[in-house]
């Protein structure tokens, strides 16, 4: 139970960062964090490929958004900034730990996904120098559908990365 609520804070702490710092010496800030939860929470040989693969995976789809107009950060670049792509590796450590309740049944996930994924797009909206050009409500709609698919399959990710720890582990 202290690890979920370690792995909870500190992902908190990650999100702000990022938002609130940007593109600044604050994103070492998250880099601590990812190790600090490789070390005392999880570990590279458990959550490594799953890290990286979330935040690849989390940059292309980001950019995607950006290429449709439903995100401008005021830049003339089709790749997400720094700050937005750590959230991904970040959002990554909590699916065996604190949101791990939400991996079964699926839906779960995809419910979650579909609320939480634009509510953390809009707040972060807010808070630094996002545009949403196509509207609250509109963006809302194609982020919330996009996280209804996305959030489950991050879980079925995370899962078979543990499938495939285990077994090499045993091996």
């Amino acid at each position: 139970m202290l690890k979920k609520l370690a792995n909870a804070a500190l992902f908190q702490i990650g999100w702000f960062t990022c938002v609130l710092g940007g593109n600044s010496g604050w994103l070492l800030l998250v880099l601590a964090i990812l190790l600090v939860h490789l070390w005392l929470i999880g570990s590279w040989q458990a959550e490594g490929k799953l890290l990286m693969t979330v935040f690849a995976l989390g940059c292309v789809i980001d950019s995607a958004l950006i290429k449709v107009g439903v995100f401008d950060f005021g830049e003339a670049g089709r790749v997400i900034p720094l700050w937005l792509a750590l959230l991904w590796p970040l959002l990554a450590t909590t699916l065996g730990h604190c949101l791990a309740w939400t991996a079964r049944p699926w839906w779960l996930g995809s419910v979650l996904g579909a609320v939480g994924g634009p509510a953390s797009y809009i707040a972060g909206s807010h808070l630094t120098y996002v545009h949403l050009p196509l509207g609250v409500w509109p963006s809302a709609f194609i982020i919330g559908a996009i996280w209804a698919v996305v959030f489950p399959l991050l879980h079925w990710l995370a899962a078979w990365f543990r499938q495939a720890h285990r077994h090499e582990a045993s091996a």
